[in-house]
This record gives structure tokens, sequence and C-alpha cells, in this order.
């Protein structure tokens, strides 16, 4: 299954590895904020998601900012990617990550979402309407930045246009 433009978002209640933000399972409802939210399928492991931690964390304390919620969710299999264990999210999360880091041990989120890559951006509408779904921006490996914080997100990211 994959979403389509203007999809309602799939509902989800999924374990919170990040007990700071957010209670010990988090749902859609409870993870959205007053104009919409972003869902990005990330995880521990993956060269473009590490690469792209501080500016994802940047993005989040941004979406806050606009009343826009923000959730990272991992849907890989800790079997084949120990790396993406409920343990190593959990340590990942305590290292201060500014929103919630959900569990997705079934996949069943990624199955609804359609998401078939890592990082995956999913933006919704306040109607909770599919606006974008796709990469961050227009970098390829996004190692380095010369901007940083919300500045590098508004200057270089495909959601500028939609409220920065």
């Amino acid at each position: 299954m994959s979403l389509n433009i203007s999809d309602i978002a799939p509902d989800f209640i999924l374990k919170n590895a990040n007990p700071n933000q957010g209670g010990e399972t988090v749902s859609l409802n409870q993870a959205k904020g007053e104009n919409g939210i972003v869902i990005v399928f990330e995880c521990n492991h993956c060269p473009y998601v590490v690469a792209s931690f501080s500016r994802m964390d940047a993005m989040a304390e941004y979406c806050g900012s606009k009343g826009i919620g923000y959730v990272g969710i991992n849907s890989n299999d800790e079997n084949n990617y120990p790396e993406d264990s409920y343990e190593n999210m959990v340590k990942r999360a305590n290292k201060g990550l500014p929103y919630s880091y959900l569990h997705d041990a079934t996949q069943q989120a990624a199955q609804q979402y359609g998401a078939k890559r890592t990082p995956e951006f999913f933006l919704f509408n306040s109607q909770l309407e599919l606006v974008y779904q796709g990469r961050m921006d227009d970098s390829l490996r996004c190692y380095y930045s010369n901007a940083s914080g919300s500045n590098a997100f508004c200057s270089s990211n495909r959601f500028n246009r939609m409220f920065c």
C-alpha cells in the first residue's frame, strides 16, 4: 500500500523509546499538532539517517514552534538490524532526542504508509491529509551543512514552501 496526496494519515499506537517526549505509547492523535504532523520513518544504522540526525532534531524543534507535531518511526526488523533494536532506540533517545521515537515492531505502520526507505518523510496538514512524501531536502548524503538549526531547515528544505 502507498499513500497518495490528500489521503488521510493511517492511525497508529506504537511503543515510544523516548519517555521524555510523550508517554509509553504514542498514537497519531497524541502526536499531531494543531497545524499537522511530520512523520519520518528512520532508524539507527542507515548512513543517510545518521548523517541527518542533527538536521532532523532541528526540524522537530522548528515544527514544534509552528504547531506541527513530529515523530520518528523505526520499522526495521531488529533480527536483521540489531542496531535498530528497541534497546538501542532507547539509548539514542536518551542522548536528548527532541521527539517521540516510535517502535513499529510488526512493520504495520510502514506498510500502511508505504514507507520504503529511511529517512522517508510524510507531511500532513491540520486535517491529517498528506501534502508531501519523500526526502527531507535535495542534499545527496546530508553529511554536512554550512547552516545550522532551523535556519538550515528553512533555507534548504523542500518543506520551506509549506510552512517556513
